[in-house]
């Protein structure tokens, strides 16, 4: 009796119970297939990261005895889709029952499951032992209840495993320091520079281009710095806990030309391909504060925690919730395409050359950058939300799709109609200046609305209310919004929309 288990390329945990002991009835595979590669178009970055981690992946396994069939992307073997690649896997092996773990994307959970109900094999699938919720606990948490608050769900999340309470109640006092967490950053503290690890991946990335992938953004062939191993996860880690935690809560929000990561963490990339697990992680992040708590605040720690036992959960329960009717969501019927400078950071506007022109080249952008500047930008210009999950897909090293559509389609476009985001996420230039350095030596002035040289962003957010005016308008928490819209003098909004429809038609320009 032979068994294949399949292993995707967000499938590396080596802590799981798979893994254990080596079985020679059990052979593993693992492939680059162009399958994945070309469904949307991808960083060069995220293709690299992903084919150079599932690579120490396999290499681990046979370390540990276990039997496994790899196939790279330029390998003539490879079938380069998945259902060819188990079929012909359960051919080449005599295989008689099939095994896999739950896919994180609603797309190849259906077509897993399409491709199981063709076999005439034994099929089962397993869960990923990665997540603190199971795909439907969020759903069933929220059962007759008739908002979906993320802080309800964090407060439960805390509760039931005890993180940061004592007893019933939170440690502290507060259950979430989040007004504590936004402020700019003015070069008051140093910053840490980042992990380096700077490997040579100038092989895998002349083997994307022998396979015709289509890529976009840069590399440094020689100088790749993101984590593609566990070990490098941990150093991540360790890294983040003993040179930036500190301040991480304060300055989360904040936004620098000179600092494209600041206080954050990077580990998103290693805990999406599940080389790092989100327990660990939290463990880690309590053990460093329960043993330097004189030097790193209870905000800092609690603000770290929200995003992943919080955040990171809440996202996945609502992209399973909602799929997939989710994907086909526009709710406020935008039609508009990307700006062309979405693709090189081509903008005279300050801001968006930086968040843009830094997600180009590093496939990193943090939170604040990917919601209030590049995310705010698209919504206020009511861009089609289909082309904006795209975007967001391929350009960020860490996206998939069920922690990118619901952060893209529900909070950063409100597509969703407010589900996830109970009102929209939009601001006039006036908070970018507020959290950032972007503005400083803009050609446009954040100051001004109308004029030739009036940063976009305002027109845009005053054009953007009056256009939903009735979409929102029974909105309570878009009341003040509205009411400072109506304090607009007619001919001055007369002005405003006027130049809005100008931006709008001259976009490419900008």
């Amino acid at each position: 009796m032979q068994t294949l288990r399949l292993i995707l390329g967000d499938q590396l945990n080596q802590k799981h119970s798979w893994f254990k002991n080596p079985d020679d009835t059990v052979v593993y595979v693992m492939a680059e297939l162009s399958q994945e590669t070309d469904y949307v178009l991808h960083h060069i970055q995220k293709v690299v990261g992903f084919f150079a981690a599932m690579r120490h992946f396999a290499q681990w396994l046979r370390e540990q005895g276990h039997r496994v069939d790899y196939f790279k992307i330029t390998d003539a073997q490879n079938p380069q889709t998945l259902e060819a690649l188990i079929q012909e896997s359960i051919k080449r092996h005599q295989i008689s029952r099939l095994e896999y773990l739950l896919p994180d994307e609603y797309r190849l959970d259906v077509m897993l499951a399409e491709i199981c109900n063709k076999l005439d094999i034994a099929s089962q699938p397993y869960d990923t032992e990665h997540f603190f919720t199971t795909r439907e606990e969020l759903s069933v948490f929220f059962t007759e209840k008739k908002t979906f608050l993320m802080e309800s769900f964090y407060r439960h999340m805390r509760l039931k495993h005890q993180i940061l309470v004592d007893g019933a109640n939170p440690r502290g006092g507060k259950w979430n320091y989040d007004h504590n967490n936004r402020s700019p950053f003015k070069g008051e503290v140093a910053v840490a520079p980042p992990k380096v690890f700077s490997r040579d991946v100038s092989g895998i990335v002349s083997e994307i281009a022998a396979a015709g992938i289509k890529t976009f953004g840069s590399i440094a062939p020689t100088a790749f710095d993101w984590p593609t191993s566990r070990e490098e996860s941990l150093e991540i880690l360790k890294h983040f806990c003993l040179n930036l935690l500190e301040h991480f809560g304060d300055y989360q929000d904040a936004m620098a030309i000179n600092h494209p990561f600041l206080f954050h963490s990077r580990l998103s990339f290693a805990m999406n391909t599940k080389m790092i697990g989100p327990k660990e992680v939290v463990k880690t992040i309590l053990n460093y504060y329960e043993k330097f708590n004189r030097e790193i605040k209870l905000p800092e720690i609690e603000g770290f925690i929200r995003q992943i036992l919080g955040w990171r959960e809440y996202m996945r329960g609502m992209y399973w919730m909602r799929m997939p009717e989710f994907a086909a969501q526009n709710a406020l019927q935008h039609q508009q395409p990307l700006p062309r400078w979405f693709w090189n950071g081509n903008t005279k506007m300050n801001c968006l050359h930086h968040a843009i022109g830094q997600s180009l080249e590093l496939a990193y952008a943090h939170h604040i950058q990917r919601l209030m500047v590049i995310g705010n930008f698209a919504l206020l210009a009511q861009t089609h939300p289909n082309a904006v999950d795209d975007w967001y897909l391929g350009v960020y090293i860490d996206a998939l799709e069920w922690v990118e559509m619901p952060n893209t389609r529900g909070m950063s476009q409100w597509a969703d109609g407010g589900i996830i985001a109970t009102k929209p996420y939009i601001a006039s230039g006036n908070y970018i200046n507020k959290m950032s350095d972007y503005c400083k030596g803009c050609v446009y002035d954040v100051k001004k609305r109308t004029s030739k040289d009036a940063c976009p962003f305002n027109s845009l957010y005053w054009n953007f209310l009056d256009d939903h005016r009735t979409h929102f308008e029974n909105n309570p928490r878009m009341t003040m919004m509205l009411a400072l819209l109506d304090k607009i003098k007619p001919s001055e909004l007369s002005q405003i929309k006027e130049k809005a429809q100008e931006l709008l038609a001259t976009i490419n320009d900008l």
